[in-house]
């Protein structure tokens, strides 16, 4: 892996990261008066867990784009940047528009993509795809946290 381009997919992954930041208030009246399932991690959890879920992802963008053809470079960038948008859109949805239901739409999006870049991960580099499976794993505990908080808000 090349620092420089280690440099550009943490870039990448810290724009996205601040700017899920900026839409995502869990303080907010309209979040605390939501149902919540009583398995739900206390908010502390969530920057604990981003925070090296995200070093992972720059980690595994780098070694993945290191190690490909010119061709699958420019297929796993799309497929990485596609993959951040719907990280960020998933906080826009959910906390910002304050639309669950379509988050929840949204995330099943983030879960395919993380299938992806995991797919195209373990046909280039082992360790890239090993660094990417913690946030695979997270967005599927995400979706079912976020499946429950629609099941137990609906017809409120």
């Amino acid at each position: 892996m090349r620092l420089p381009t280690l440099v550009k997919t943490a870039a990448a992954v810290t724009v996205t990261a601040a700017a899920g930041a900026t839409v995502t208030d869990a303080s907010s009246r309209w979040y605390q008066r939501l149902r919540k399932p009583t398995w739900q991690p206390p908010p502390v959890a969530f920057p604990l867990a981003w925070t090296p879920l995200y070093a992972l992802i720059a980690v595994a963008g780098a070694r993945v784009l290191d190690r490909t053809s010119e061709a699958d470079r420019a297929a796993f960038t799309r497929a990485y940047a596609l993959n951040l948008a719907l990280n960020f859109g998933w906080s826009a949805l959910f906390f910002k528009a304050q639309k669950p239901a379509v988050a929840l739409a949204e995330i099943a999006a983030l879960n395919a993509s993380n299938f992806v870049l995991l797919r195209r991960a373990s046909q280039t580099d082992r360790v890239a795809a090993v660094a990417l499976a913690p946030y695979a794993a997270w967005t599927l505990f995400a979706t079912a946290l976020n499946g429950t908080i629609v099941r137990l808000n609906t017809n409120r």
